[in-house]
């Protein structure tokens, strides 16, 4: 349990994470209530929709992929994330003023998840790597399980505080309260101490975009690392798609049971992050058992009878979803040169994020043609098919080098 939590004895690192802690419920609190209000307020219970504005927020992971990679390597990564963090804040800041006042539109909301997409194309591989520079290499595995644990713990509070607040006064004011939650980001990041000369020696390094691409392509484990993030990400991360179209379409249920849904999916990536915390470096093989046991959850949750029910069985999906995403970061982190870190991270996070405006809207339309749990389907045979992929690979492995340990 001690190693859980080791890299909390970094005074650096604990300030990080408590901010990060606020800003992302926050951030869990508006994406509930976003899911929400378009699939609910602006729309007639319309998947594609909700599709629309993932794909929308997510998109610009690929169309700004030339730059964010680029940025996170070269430019000081703490004063990067105060224009971002910022940035997103007044974009939350704006739509709840819409949304409060009643002047709201479905376009409206399309508009600030690209705007709001734009800064976090930016924001993500800074803040991923940026924990580099706040813990020594060997706690690095341990502190990324650690972001994921405070990522998904807020993930866990976030959607049923949503709830709450949407039943009580109303959808605009959780993207208010999200604004405000920004602060605690920008306090955490000016009260932390770094070393300046690691940000000269990146901004010394060479290389864009296509470096990184020419590195990924020359390393066969990244290579099949990333094309089993493609298939889970593009078509198994929907759960916006999946726990909201089983809310209203299948189990009838209101705000409060939509977000109490998202909170037990959390509570089993919590779960699935502290593992991986407490794990030593991972590998390839753990890959393949989280991406088979994610298939299995996912058919599992397809097919069950009732609220309950699918509730207990979404925790098993948040453990063996955290175990690949987690693992799949620290494996990539760890093994990668740092020069080159940032530019993988971005598109690592492009292949994860940006596959959303691939799979999101055609995860919605199967939702919508042949019901949600045809869509919990679509999640379940990616992620068997991403373990296939880990296998053969394995496979060709040891072939080759019958005296290798595991990958």
């Amino acid at each position: 349990m001690r190693r859980i939590f080791l890299s909390l004895s970094n005074r650096n690192y604990r300030i990080w994470a408590a901010g990060a802690l606020i800003s992302n419920i926050g951030s869990w609190m508006q994406r509930t209530a976003q899911d929400w209000i378009v699939l609910t307020e602006l729309t007639h219970h319309n998947a594609t929709a909700v599709g629309i504005v993932m794909g929308l927020q997510f998109g610009p992971q690929i169309l700004l992929l030339p730059l964010t990679g680029y940025a996170a390597d070269h430019l000081d990564r703490r004063k990067l994330l105060f224009c971002t963090q910022a940035a997103m804040g007044l974009f939350a800041l704006g739509l709840g003023v819409l949304v409060v006042t009643g002047l709201v539109q479905l376009w409206h909301v399309y508009v600030f998840a690209f705007l709001l997409g734009c800064a976090a194309a930016f924001d993500s591989p800074a803040r991923q790597t940026f924990v580099t520079q706040l813990v020594e290499p060997a706690l690095l595995t341990n502190a990324v399980g650690l972001n994921s644990t405070t990522f998904n713990a807020a993930r866990m509070v976030g959607p049923a505080m949503a709830g709450l607040v949407i039943a009580a006064v109303g959808s605009g004011y959780v993207f208010l309260i999200n604004a405000a939650s920004f602060v605690a980001v920008l306090v955490s990041l000016a009260m932390l101490r770094l070393d300046s000369a690691a940000s000269r020696r990146r901004a010394a390094s060479r290389g864009g975009l296509t470096e990184g691409f020419r590195y990924v392509l020359g390393r066969p484990d990244l290579r099949v690392i990333l094309s089993m993030l493609f298939l889970v990400g593009t078509f198994g991360l929907n759960f916006p798609i999946f726990i909201s179209t089983m809310s209203v379409s299948v189990f009838h249920v209101g705000a409060g049971q939509f977000g109490l849904l998202t909170s037990m999916m959390a509570a089993g990536s919590v779960t699935g992050a502290l593992l991986a915390a407490g794990r030593a470096r991972p590998g390839i093989p753990l890959l393949a058992f989280a991406a088979a046991m994610f298939g299995v959850t996912c058919a599992a949750a397809a097919f069950a009878p009732f609220y309950i029910v699918f509730g207990l069985i979404l925790f098993t999906v948040g453990v063996s979803a955290q175990t690949f995403t987690t693992s799949t970061n620290s494996l990539t982190q760890l093994s990668t040169d740092p020069e080159m870190r940032g530019r993988v991270i971005a598109i690592l996070l492009a292949i994860a994020l940006g596959g959303t405006p691939i799979g999101a809207p055609i995860v919605g339309w199967v939702a919508d043609q042949f019901g949600p749990r045809w869509a919990l389907g679509v999640a379940a045979a990616a992620g068997i098919l991403a373990a296939v992929i880990a296998a053969f690979y394995l496979a060709e492995r040891r072939r080759l080098r019958p005296d290798a340990g595991p990958a």
